[in-house]
């Protein structure tokens, strides 16, 4: 099967490997309908994190092929969708709604689903089979459920977004404007976009945004201030994870305000005498997003949201290379690779 793997820093490929059996009786092996690139993968691309002969992927959707003998939720021949974190959800910290914890998750993200086939471990926790085969129209925005759109609802939910709130979202990625998705949807009143970019800023409105920020920084944060009657926002979506953004988030959020970080975390230090004044909430980290699946298919089902448009640049799996150029230099915001 053909497989993306990454060599090493801005050199991806497309390789021709074996394809995944069962190894424990709670797998499930799906042939994928498409899968896509995350900003995440950017990290390891721009040499930032260490990559070496990596398989790449872990958004991910399709066809239940073949299930191990302990799989029982989940059968062959369902369409379905997966969390980028495999999880049982029955164990007490799944349970609790932070099946990112899971504590027989294994050593990480579910690898290498840009392919044309994956081995989803814990499958019965994992997958959420759709009512149904869907339309083809739908398949982009059920891809978006398997972690973009799972993380910025999250995002929105630890950021406490509810009605009459005002929400500054700090990154104009999948993510971010995925987040500004969420917020609408959880009923806030004002959402402000933080972006220096007319696509995404177009797309920000579209998903929800009332107010869109240029400005980055302590100037991103003045303004944040002004149009907020000098107080911040009520919850802050921290989409990046540098330094620069999550201060950015936390300056822009008011005293007993809610940030909700999701941004992958690099050299990210707080400094305490100031967290300890600002009076701000902190939570987030990888998000749980099987707690949110079951919630997100419906909606995409019913056409209530469309989080595939986030999706502006559409390739086959072996020009994936490409892709991973195009992310990178920002020419396209999110990458569907089709299989």
């Amino acid at each position: 099967m053909r497989a993306v793997v990454m060599y090493a820093p801005g050199d991806v490929r497309v390789d021709e490997t074996e394809r995944p059996t069962i190894v424990e009786p709670t797998d499930a092996v799906i042939k994928l309908a498409a899968t896509c690139i995350c900003g995440s993968d950017l990290w390891p691309y721009r040499g930032i994190d260490k990559v070496d002969h990596q398989a790449m992927g872990h958004e991910y959707v399709g066809t239940v092929e073949e299930v191990g003998s302990a799989v029982h939720n989940v059968k062959v021949g369902d369409f379905v969708v997966g969390s980028f974190f495999s999880s049982d959800n029955t164990c007490e910290i799944c349970r609790s709604g932070y099946q990112t914890y899971c504590v027989h998750r294994g050593p990480g993200a579910v690898p290498g689903a840009q392919a044309d086939f994956a081995r989803i471990p814990n499958a019965d926790g994992t997958l959420v089979a759709t009512p149904g085969q869907p339309t083809p129209d739908l398949i982009p925005s059920l891809l978006a459920a398997s972690d973009v759109l799972g993380t910025g609802w999250f995002a929105a939910v630890a950021a406490e977004v509810g009605p009459g709130k005002t929400v500054a979202v700090v990154g104009d990625g999948a993510v971010g404007l995925l987040g500004v998705l969420a917020a609408k949807q959880l009923g806030a009143e004002r959402i402000i976009a933080m972006s220096r970019h007319a696509d995404r800023q177009a797309l920000a409105r579209k998903f929800g945004a009332t107010d869109i920020v240029e400005e980055r920084g302590d100037a991103g944060v003045a303004r944040i201030k002004e149009l907020t009657g000098g107080l911040g926002a009520h919850s802050t979506i921290e989409a990046v994870g540098t330094q620069e953004s999550m201060m950015q988030a936390i300056r822009s959020t008011r005293a007993g305000g809610h940030v909700g970080y999701v941004g992958v975390s690099h050299d990210v230090s707080l400094p305490g005498q100031e967290l300890f004044r600002s009076g701000v909430h902190l939570h987030g980290g990888p998000a749980p997003v099987r707690r949110f699946l079951p919630e997100l298919i419906q909606l995409i089902w019913d056409r209530t949201i469309d989080p595939g448009a986030v999706f502006d640049l559409t390739l086959p799996i072996d020009q994936a290379a490409e892709g991973y150029r195009a992310m990178d230099e920002r020419r396209a915001t999110k990458v569907l690779l089709t299989v």
